[in-house]
């Protein structure tokens, strides 16, 4: 049996070492206040960007539904863990006094794991946002193309270099406490980033270039009607911060204030959440990207001053800047702890420490180069390690019941939590798969384009791996190049220099492999 100085962290928990922050945080001297600044800067992360995508899928009305269960669950799941929280200092504890040192490794894994899929989409996102999104098939620029053309240093690589470098010193705090202030700020620039789709999606309303967001799901864009499952890990994830509770709680000055501020978090996030999920479908109906911030370029279509939609983009880049390194955080020490176990704190081995710090940074940057959308992250990590962390693990905390305080109807509710867990998170990843495999072996040919001239919306047939570079005109047979910047309503025809103008209700799957039929130019 596993006791509470001596099991691994689920987020900040080292080995063998008096009961506290390992680290070196602050003792517990912290309001309410500082703890709901961190408890949703732990909550608000990249998860918001996939919001509005996975309401594109839903619809509005059950994505905002599925946000607020998934906001209830959260807070009931939390709620267990304070409750078997009897001198543990950490998650990882309160699994190992469950189930043992495997419990609390298993737990650790499951965490790092997940925290690297978030820091990597994190990476991925502050990429799509100063050089612009790849692998989408769409012709999105980021900022920095925007402002001063291509360039090898606007390339991704290139950012994602310096975006590792900025953070170099916010990752190498060895203390969370010294987070505080930047936690406050990230959750002003989300609330920044709100504020101004909010403001952009009202001012499409009344200039009628809103996208009438849809209430239900478009069955006929699906594939099957399991891909609904796909869009419920990204709210899994969007509220997986569990293994932040115990060092936010132990830095209260009333550990019993933990309950409130939890709810009080959940509560604002999921407004947060629900406000950006609809106002961001609402600007861009079914064109909305997998990362919407991608969406907020040139191309966009609000009719709003560019200024604006940069400074969209650019405040909630700089919110994830912020967030990161309290995540990092969490990262370190649990590899740290799976790595070098029995070893003495990390803040005191400077040489460990700083060594440990470069080369998560590396890794977190290879697999952002290597993967191209946060879509991919969120659909696999949400449905296995996220799901595990937030319902499942703490639903098996209470059905073991190790201090025998658990009542009927706090296991009925375990029970359900898990079973709801288990059902959803397999029927998205089988739907993930299946996806894949067809994508990968049919070439997912059932894609439909209309024809480029304006006014003619008769679909033609396609081929779906035609590169975006090769577009083949009927009438005209030879292959096409085209200018990256060019946006996709301005192709220009070989022997017709006329701009061709195409319908915008071509859907987004579609955009990436198109023919034109467009034999004679627009006058």
């Amino acid at each position: 049996m596993a006791t509470g100085g001596s099991e691994a962290e689920g987020a900040l928990l080292l080995p063998e070492h008096e009961v506290g922050d390992p680290a070196g945080a602050a003792p517990g001297n912290a309001s309410v206040l500082g703890a709901v600044f961190n408890v949703s800067t732990s909550v608000v992360g990249a998860g918001i960007m996939s919001i509005p995508a996975a309401m594109r899928v839903l619809g509005v009305a059950p994505a905002l539904a599925l946000i607020v269960g998934v906001a209830l669950l959260a807070n009931v799941a939390v709620d267990f863990m304070l409750r078997y929280t009897r001198g543990t200092p950490s998650y990882a504890a309160l699994m190992g006094g469950s189930f043992g040192r495997a419990g609390a490794k298993l737990l650790n894994v499951f965490i790092a794991f997940n925290c690297v899929g978030t820091l990597t989409v994190y990476l991925i996102i502050i990429g799509d946002v100063m050089s612009g999104p790849v692998g989408s098939g769409e012709a999105h620029a980021g900022v920095l193309p925007e402002w001063f053309g291509p360039h090898w240093w606007t390339g991704r690589d290139a950012v994602l270099v310096a975006a590792a470098v900025i953070l170099l010193p916010l990752v190498l705090q060895k203390h969370v406490d010294s987070l505080r202030y930047t936690s406050a700020v990230s959750i002003l620039l989300a609330a920044v980033f709100m504020l101004i789709t909010m403001g952009i999606a009202v001012y499409t309303v009344f200039t009628g270039t809103a996208k009438m967001p849809r209430m239900l799901p478009d069955f006929s864009t699906l594939a099957s009607p399991f891909e609904l499952f796909t869009a419920v890990p990204v709210i899994v994830v969007a509220f997986t911060f569990h293994f932040n509770v115990h060092p936010i709680r132990a830095e209260l000055s009333k550990t019993s204030d933990m309950k409130s501020a939890v709810r009080i978090s959940l509560v604002l996030c999921a407004a947060i959440y629900a406000a950006v999920g609809f106002f961001g479908f609402l600007l861009f109906g079914d064109a909305t990207m997998p990362d919407v911030l991608a969406n907020f370029d040139r191309s966009s279509g609000s009719g709003v001053p560019q200024a604006l939609n940069d400074a969209a983009r650019l405040s909630y880049a700089l919110h994830l800047v912020l967030v990161f390194p309290l995540l990092h955080y969490s990262l370190r020490v649990n590899v740290d702890e799976l790595l070098f176990p029995g070893r003495r704190p990390l803040a005191t081995d400077t040489r460990r420490f700083v060594a440990l710090t470069a080369v998560l940074m590396a890794v977190l940057y290879v697999l952002a180069i290597a993967i191209p959308s946060i879509w991919t992250v969120f659909r696999y990590s949400g449905s296995t390690f996220a799901v595990c962390i937030s319902l499942i693990f703490p639903g098996a905390i209470v059905l073991r019941d190790v201090h025998g305080i658990a009542k009927r109807k706090d296991k009925a509710l375990a029970a359900m939590m898990i079973t709801l867990a288990v059902i959803t998170s397999s029927i998205a990843i089988a739907s993930n798969v299946m996806s894949s495999i067809k994508g990968e072996v049919k070439g997912q040919p059932r894609r439909e384009v209309w024809r480029g001239r304006r006014g003619d919306p008769e679909p033609v047939s396609m081929e779906d791996d035609i590169p975006l570079s090769q577009h083949v005109c009927r009438g005209d047979a030879e292959l096409i190049g085209m200018e990256d910047g060019i946006p996709l309503s301005r192709r220009v025809h070989r022997g017709y220099p006329e701009l061709i103008g195409m319908e915008d209700a071509i859907p987004p799957l579609s955009l990436s492999h198109d023919i034109f039929v467009a034999p004679t130019p627009l006058s």
